[in-house]
């Protein structure tokens, strides 16, 4: 069994955005069989799986900015006023560990891997990967 790590950089142009990163992931897998952890390393963005539907993708989008709206005041703000961001990570998650089968991820027929940009446009967004497997 062995252990490997890789890491990439992002770069997002809008507030939020949602960026299908199955493609980049599967090119860095060099493992054949185990998992891979998919990690984001930022308090305002978030690793996902689901279908990458251009409708389904705008419901997620309208969803979160009903859940978390301007309509109130967030004590997070008098520091640098993203509270917003912060929240809807909360709801989210950093990371999402996935099986690996023949070299790629063993994703089901309509799933792809999505970073979420909660608080762009930013350069440099860092993904890190670890595998385990043979």
């Amino acid at each position: 069994m062995t252990v490997k790590t890789h890491s990439f950089k992002i770069d997002t142009n809008k507030n939020f955005e949602i960026i299908d990163i199955t493609s980049e992931v599967n090119g860095l897998i060099d493992i054949e069989e185990g998992i891979v952890s998919i990690f984001s390393r930022h308090s305002t963005s978030a690793i996902v799986v689901n279908e990458n539907e251009s409708g389904l993708l705008k419901d997620f989008e309208f969803m979160l900015a009903n859940l978390i709206t301007d309509e109130f005041s967030y004590q997070h703000d008098r520091i640098d006023n993203n509270a917003k961001s912060h929240l809807k990570s909360f709801l989210l998650s950093s990371s999402e560990c996935l099986p690996v089968k023949n070299g790629k991820l063993d994703l089901g027929t309509w799933q792809s891997l999505f970073f979420v940009e909660l608080d762009g446009p930013r350069r440099n967004r860092t993904v890190t990967l670890t595998m385990v497997g043979e």
